[in-house]
């Protein structure tokens, strides 16, 4: 073959080798996305109090972390971060629910407020007001809610504990939210398994806390892995 055929040769084959260099990237392309996107997190995050920020506990014993821990095993594709405050009202939620969202962009905030309103008798149509506004700002943030039910001591009298504990079933209704009766079923009406201030759950109760959310999470959260996806 002279230098001049193999010459022209090599040019006629610059079309069909520059297409399969494109449908190479192409396809790495594709691949390296679809790793990527099998790869992202679903990020959830826990805006609560005391009742989720494991107070009178280790960090490492509240619920939040065993929360963490079971999605973990079970291969769930999901972060988890905790923006609970011990002592934290509605109003405070309403004020620092903005930057949590700018700081952890969830998909999914378990919203866990309203506890210390009623300890403190604070009014009800405020506390609603203040649900709703962290409801609407996480929808708009293009975050799902669940929202986690509360339940104070009988002792405030049936005018006060009535429609405060219904303000919740209402909110989840109104806006087709997932719902968490009462945080504490099964564990708030056991001594045994309450702090000594009797509001607090002691450690061991912990994993119920996890139970008694479970059966309502898991609807919200994407397929587990399988082995070997990445």
């Amino acid at each position: 073959m002279t230098d001049s055929t193999y010459f022209y040769r090599q040019i006629s084959l610059l079309p069909y080798r520059a297409s399969h260099l494109l449908n190479t990237v192409f396809f790495l392309f594709m691949l390296l996305s679809g790793q990527v996107l099998a790869s992202a997190d679903t990020n959830i995050l826990v805006f609560g109090d005391s009742l989720s920020a494991a107070y009178g506990l280790e960090p490492d014993e509240g619920w939040v972390t065993l929360l963490e821990e079971r999605l973990e095993d079970d291969n769930y594709p999901v972060t988890v971060a905790n923006a609970s405050v011990s002592g934290e009202t509605t109003s405070g939620g309403v004020a620092r629910l903005p930057a949590a969202l700018q700081a952890h962009q969830p998909d999914l905030i378990i919203l866990e407020l309203g506890g210390n309103d009623g300890l403190r008798g604070l009014p009800v149509a405020q506390m609603r007001t203040n649900l709703q506004e962290m409801i609407e700002l996480s929808l708009g943030n293009g975050a799902e809610v669940l929202l986690v039910g509360i339940q104070i001591p009988p002792n405030y009298g049936p005018r006060y504990t009535e429609p405060f504990y219904a303000q919740y079933q209402e909110l989840a209704e109104a806006y087709d939210l997932a719902l968490l009766p009462f945080l504490l079923e099964g564990i708030a009406d056991n001594p045994d398994l309450m702090q000594n201030d009797g509001v607090h759950p002691v450690a061991d109760a912990q994993s119920m806390i996890v139970d008694n959310i479970w059966p309502v999470l898991a609807p919200l959260l994407p397929a587990p892995q399988v082995s070997g996806e990445s």
